[in-house]
């Protein structure tokens, strides 16, 4: 049970004993107006209290800010891992044709050879040399003059000359099949005089039917 507050009279008066004007408390008979501003000042001293920055509060640091994103780069010196492609492999090249010719004599060199078989068929053999040789200043790398000079050496019984003939006129039949065909035929004939029928042989295979 509740036990109200007794004050003196004078007290809830607003007097002292000496006559003076005592505090007016807050209690019983308090005015509604008085009591709210109390409670508004405790409200504030409250409010303020809480907005008072805590001293053994610890701030924790701001988090980073992220930069902009850069991608990284390869090292120095390191070329990047790229696939290269591979180039396409070239065809091969097909060999080169072989290069065909045919000799033939000029008007003079022809005259020449015309007359030298002549005198070969009437037994001048001498006479058919020194003409065919008249027609080798004309034209001397014309292989038809030495195979029939080395005819005429093979008809003297000098097969050792009429090899050396033979074999220059191979040297210079490159490209003509039909020159280089009468030179293994006379090639042949010559070997085969002086008795190396084996290397006549092989002339002869080299020439053809």
């Amino acid at each position: 049970m509740a036990v109200a507050t007794e004050y003196p009279v004078q007290a809830a008066r607003g007097t002292t004993a000496r006559g003076g004007t005592a505090p007016r408390w807050p209690g019983r008979h308090a005015s509604p107006a008085l009591a709210t501003r109390v409670l508004a000042a405790c409200m504030l001293v409250a409010l303020a209290g809480c907005s008072l920055p805590n001293p053994y509060r610890t701030e924790s640091p701001p988090a980073p800010v992220p930069g902009p994103t850069t991608r990284p780069t390869p090292p120095t010196g390191e070329p990047p891992n790229v696939p290269v492609e591979s180039a396409p492999t070239p065809a091969p090249t097909p060999p080169p044709a072989p290069v065909t010719r045919t000799y033939k004599l000029g008007a003079a060199a022809q005259s020449l050879v015309t007359q030298a078989r002549s005198q070969i068929a009437r037994g001048e053999l001498d006479a058919a040399s020194t003409t065919l040789d008249r027609a080798l200043r004309i034209e001397p790398r014309n292989p038809l003059l030495w195979i029939e000079l080395g005819r005429v050496r093979i008809a003297q019984d000098e097969p050792k000359q009429a090899e050396s003939y033979a074999r220059k006129a191979l040297s210079l039949a490159t490209g003509d099949r039909r020159a280089q065909a009468n030179a293994n035929k006379l090639l042949a004939e010559a070997l085969r005089e002086q008795g190396r029928n084996a290397e006549a042989r092989t002339a002869e295979r080299a020439a053809g039917p």
